[in-house]
């Protein structure tokens, strides 16, 4: 068991919030004043602190450089009316963590590790957490294989990290997306559903084409018939047609089980709205556009919370939305940045106050 006060704490001596411009929070781009490390070695968690942000060293021969053995997640921070600071559902991004561990042969991280680390760590940082509307205190985990040797096999040591980036808004315009049906995310019995760096490398050239176009990001389809849509680049999908929400379902393990995902669904059946998870084609897609039934699409994730989408183009069949006159993903919105904000009932206890 690791303790609250087991976790060294080194300070650092000027904070480099004084140099921050809260007007251009590019996501990603600054990073706060402090860090969370710790090492794996032996079997055991050790090495445990939270030291000033700065650049690792490590060897060329870094199992994790050479074969892969990285897994991440994203979480954000906000703020209250009140300056209280709280973080959103961090207790399911961990469960999904060592999902992720499990799949990529890496060692499960201990929720006191996990939760505590990311608690006090964020204690040291809150006054890094935006209040502007929108704004954010981006949490990114991850972990890497880090014995240094070249040698395909599960690493025997590893390295566990917490940092925090201030953002803004990740997509602040609706998106163009582009259905992609040469290229694939996933396939059955593959890594789909963990979150691995290699997924989002392996993706980077089909999003380069779709770009090229003109389009914001792709709509992955199925591997084998590249009929049934499953995710966004960087956000599960939604579908508003005719008076239900239909979003791909998880089963094959294809798809990343999204926190953002699960909480909307929660909020679309608050809102009355029957939300069906299945096999969804592109084909029912544009005969729903085609027929005056296909009302809303838009896409859920932690760092883009709900993105509007204001075209999707299959093939040469676009379709285009007036986001404008929507009614249901801008309620979500709002209801999510609501419960964030404290401005509206937490009934489902999404909000973990540090």
């Amino acid at each position: 068991m690791i303790a609250a006060m087991d976790i060294s704490i080194r300070k650092v001596e000027r904070s480099k919030l004084l140099e921050l411009d809260p007007n251009n929070l590019p996501f990603g781009k600054y990073f706060t004043d402090h860090m969370l490390e710790a090492d794996y070695e032996n079997g055991e968690w050790k090495n445990i602190e939270i030291k000033p942000y700065q650049p690792l060293l490590i060897s060329p021969s870094v199992a994790a450089l050479h074969y892969g053995q990285a897994i991440f997640e994203g979480i954000k921070a906000y703020k209250d009316g009140e300056g209280n600071a709280y973080i959103f559902r961090p207790h399911d991004n961990y469960k999904r963590f060592n999902i992720s561990a499990e799949r990529m042969q890496m060692p499960a991280v201990p929720e006191e590790l996990f939760i505590e680390g990311m608690r006090k760590l964020i204690e040291l940082d809150k006054n890094w957490i935006p209040s502007s509307p929108d704004h954010s205190l981006y949490i990114r985990p991850f972990m890497f294989a880090s014995d240094e040797m070249i040698g395909v096999k599960p690493s025997d040591s590893y390295k566990f990290l917490i940092i925090l980036s201030p953002t803004g808004p990740y997509y602040s315009a609706p998106m163009r997306i582009y259905v992609e049906e040469q290229y694939v995310r996933a396939v059955p019995g593959g890594v789909g559903y963990a979150k691995a760096a290699g997924n989002y490398g392996a993706a980077m050239y089909a999003t380069a084409q779709a770009k090229k176009k003109g389009y914001d990001q792709v709509l992955w389809t199925d591997a084998f018939e590249h009929k049934y849509v499953q995710e966004i680049g960087t956000m599960n999908v939604f579908f508003i047609i005719g008076n239900k929400a239909i979003t791909p379902d998880l089963g094959l393990g294809t798809i990343l089980a999204g926190v953002t995902r699960q909480s909307t669904i929660t909020l679309l059946q608050e809102a009355g709205f029957e939300v069906e998870e299945r096999r969804l084609t592109i084909d029912e897609i544009m005969e729903a556009y085609k027929s005056g039934q296909l009302f809303e699409v838009f896409g859920t994730g932690t760092a883009a919370t709900i993105s509007f989408i204001k075209e999707l183009r299959y093939k040469d069949f676009v379709m285009k939305f007036d986001v404008e006159k929507w009614k249901t993903a801008p309620t979500i919105k709002q209801w999510l940045t609501q419960i964030r904000e404290g401005k509206r009932e937490d009934k489902y206890n999404w909000m973990w106050k540090i």
